[in-house]
This record gives structure tokens, sequence and C-alpha cells, in this order.
């Protein structure tokens, strides 16, 4: 399996995998620029038919936040929208505000899991979706207009910003009601690290009223140590504090809380894999999970294994949580995920859920009597090889007979037992191979062979000077 045949999505220049995104007070995430970014999205929703829209806006824990909220409130209301300010706020919750105040739309500033001093844009719909490629593209066409300058609301024309005290109290509520008292799980004992964001006022109490008891760590944000030691890129020192307490589990959240990821008891990590296994079986045996479940190509061949035992068929989309769900609308999944932790279980969320994906993997495990402790060695991963491969152009070497040549040769060897992916770095110029074979000498057979194609396509085109014309 490859992925030189994608279907090609609109370009986009500001928009990244996960919205516009930068080091705060430089370059894209500049105010002027995220004030213009706001008046643009604006424009895109009045030009949809909403001549008035209400738009929900939440941030995560960083310092800049507060600048980039104020800046990105003040394009929106210049161009006639009318904003509700939810403060501190998870991804997910604002993606339920804005349905469940029935906005035209959402905005959420965080960064996700970078560093403190990086921060960003991401847009929702008014049902929370995040929007599709040709929507930010939409968006990119408006931010280069010249509409954006000469649009100028005044007077009772002009939007404002109201905010809402306890803004995530339904949002709390909701992910109680969803595992109902009876229900509730009260023999686990569980660490759960808030990654110093925007989980760390909402997520605690909600896991408190669930469980038997939580400890909490990553709950003391002071806008600089976001994801700094904590959350899901720095599981070390849960999986440490798991083992070293007694706890069942931990579950880890990032930034902006919209995925999660577990370590069992021996302080193991459960990744996005393990859990789409888990409530694939919990959502099928319910009758939730539609036509099957939505995985991306990074995924191990041991999830299609295990779930077509089960007699569940597994999707395949490109990287990007936006994929899933175009995925799982277009085959009716009911679930689909990213190795990442970032799941979307559409028959209870509209976005990626931390919170949301945590009870629910939590409740399956329970309800399909699953040992956590077992599932790591029961899922018996097929090994893989990831090779990052320096190239000067993406686009020839994809396009190259050599490359092209190499991954039928690849396909051919696999067949039924393994498989290969090639695919272009979205943010460096690399392309990435990634090869899973279960026999080792194969797997480092096939990854050899692709990356000396690779790397003779590059030697080719710096033969002809860089001219692709000349080589083709």
């Amino acid at each position: 399996m490859n992925c030189l045949n994608q279907k090609k999505q609109p370009v986009r220049c500001l928009f990244g995998t996960d919205g516009v995104r930068d080091v705060a007070n430089r370059g894209l995430l500049t105010p002027e620029m995220v004030l213009r970014l706001g008046r643009a999205y604006v424009m895109h929703l009045i030009g949809k038919g909403y001549s008035r829209p209400a738009v929900a806006v939440g941030r995560d824990t960083r310092r800049s936040g507060e600048m980039l909220e104020a800046a990105l409130a003040a394009g929106m209301t210049s161009a006639g929208a009318e904003v509700i300010s939810l403060g501190v706020a998870p991804t997910p919750g604002v993606s339920f505000a804005a349905k469940e105040l029935k906005c035209q739309g959402g905005a959420v500033i965080s960064a996700s899991h970078n560093p403190a001093e990086y921060n960003g844009v991401k847009f929702l719909d008014g049902n929370g979706c995040k929007l599709s490629d040709a929507e930010e593209a939409a968006i990119e066409d408006a931010f280069g207009d010249t509409l954006v300058d000469d649009w100028r609301p005044t007077g009772a024309s002009i939007g404002r910003v109201r905010g809402i005290e306890n803004a995530m109290e339904p949002y709390s509520a909701w992910l109680e009601r969803m595992i109902a008292p009876e229900k509730m799980m009260r023999s686990m004992n569980v660490c759960m690290d808030c990654a110093q964001g925007a989980a760390f006022r909402v997520a605690p109490g909600i896991f408190r009223n669930c469980l038997k008891s939580v400890e909490t760590i990553g709950v003391e944000p002071d806008g600089l140590n976001i994801n700094e030691g904590f959350g899901v890129m720095s599981m070390e020192g849960l999986s440490q504090r798991v083992v070293e307490g007694g706890f069942d589990c931990g579950l880890a959240f990032d930034g902006d809380a919209d995925r999660v990821l577990f370590t069992d008891g021996k302080g193991r990590i459960l990744d996005g894999d393990i859990m789409l296994w888990v409530l694939g079986r919990w959502m099928h045996g319910n009758g939730k999970l539609g036509s099957g479940v939505v995985a991306t190509i990074m995924s191990n061949m041991a999830l299609e294994e295990h779930l077509a035992k089960e007699g569940i068929k597994v999707f395949r989309c490109p990287v990007g949580d936006r994929y899933v769900l175009e995925s799982m609308k277009r085959s009716r999944c009911g679930l689909g995920g990213e190795q990442s932790g970032h799941i979307i279980a559409s028959g209870f969320a509209a976005t990626g859920d931390g919170p949301c994906t945590a009870l629910l993997f939590l409740k399956a495990c329970e309800d399909l009597g699953e040992d956590m402790n077992s599932l790591v060695d029961r899922f018996s991963r097929y090994p893989q090889i990831l090779r990052n491969v320096p190239v000067t152009d993406k686009q020839f070497v994809l396009g190259s007979r050599r490359v092209t040549e190499a991954v039928e040769k690849a396909e051919t060897c696999l067949e039924g037992v393994g498989r290969i992916v090639l695919r272009p770095s979205g943010t460096e110029p690399l392309v990435r191979i990634l090869v899973e074979a279960r026999d080792r000498s194969l797997l480092e057979k096939t990854v050899r062979f692709t990356e000396d194609a690779i790397n003779e396509a590059c030697t080719e085109l710096k033969a002809a000077g860089g001219d692709v014309h000349a080589v083709r």
C-alpha cells in the first residue's frame, strides 16, 4: 500500500495540518495577522449566507493566548460577528459550545502539543467540526482579498464580544451524562496528566465523579509550562507515577485536550491503535460502529488483523484528523482515529475529544472484561521501520520512474505479509518510508532498495541541475 496516488487537496499556504501555527508574535501569529485572519473567517461565513454570524472562541493556557484572542475577536467583530468568549477551554469543549449555543462557527487558539512559545488558530463549523481543506483554502482567498480591508461595518452593525461564566459546565455535564451514574466505573484508580493545558479545570472533576479515585499531575499551568515534561509528548513521568503509585492505569492529554493516550498498570503506553481495537469491538457490539473503523496509513497492520477476526473492516486514509473524519463520513463509519490518540467517535463527539475518548475507552474495557495490562502483549504489532529520506523535490521523487518501480516491487514482495507507505513530509524536505512485515530480513531489504531508489532519483535530478523537465 502506498500513497503516491492520493487525491490532490486544495493548495493552502497559511493553514497546515491543524490550523495556522507559528511562534506567537512572529510570522503568521502576530496580532496583526490574527486580526486579519479573524476578518477573513467572518467574510467566509458571510459568504455562506450568515449575515451576522456568532462564533464561539476558546484558548489553551499559553501566555500568548489572551493577546491573540483579543486580536482574533477584534478582527471578527470588526467584520460584524458576535464573539462568544469561552476563556480557557479544550478544543472539544469549544466544539461542544459552538453546536450547543447554535453558533455559525468556532475558533480555538492553541498550538496543541507544541511548546509554550508557539500558538495557533483553528476554525470549526457550526456543528463543531474542523473545516475541510476547501473551506480553509476559501478563507485564505478571503485573507488576500481587498474586500477584507474594505468591509467596514459601522454603528449597530459592528459585532460584540460576550463572555460566559463557567462556560465549560454544560460540556462537563454532557460528559458525565454520557456515562450514566449506574454505569460509572467505581473500581478504577487512575492517574491523570492534564499537560498544564486546557483540560486542567475540566477533566479532573468529570473523572472524579465517574471513577473510584483520580490523582492529577500537570494541573498547575503558568502560561509558559504547557506540555513541558507533561502530556502525550512526555509520557515517561506518567508511566513512572502509575507504576510507583500502583494505579490501574494512567491517561494523558495534549495541550488542547483533543488527544489522549493511556498507560497500563505496568507503565506501558496504550496508543490510538489499541484504543481503536478496543473501542471498535465495543461499539460493534453496541450496534454503533456502522461500516467499520477508519485508521490512517500509519496505523499498524495488527489493527486490521485483529478487527478482521471480529468481522470489522478497517478503512485507510491519509494522516490528519480532518481526513479521518472525511473518510468516516464517506464510509459511514462510527469510529476513526490516529496512533497519536486523536480519536473520533461520531455517535458521541463531532471532533477529537480526549476526555470523551478516555471515558469511552475505560467503559469499553470494563464492559468487555478487558485486562488492561494484557492489551500491549495481545495486540502483537507488526515490526515497522520508518525512514526519513532528505530530498530537494518531493514531487519529482514521488513521481519518478525509479521510485514508482521500487514501490511496485515492494508491494509484490510484501503482498499478504506486509505493506509499504511512501509519503512526503508536510513540513520538511523529506520523503517518509514506512514498511511493516513480520519477516525482519524482508523488512530491511524492502526499506533498503526503496531508499536506494529515492537517492538515485535525487542524484538524477541533481545531475540535471535541478531541471525536472530535462530529467523527464
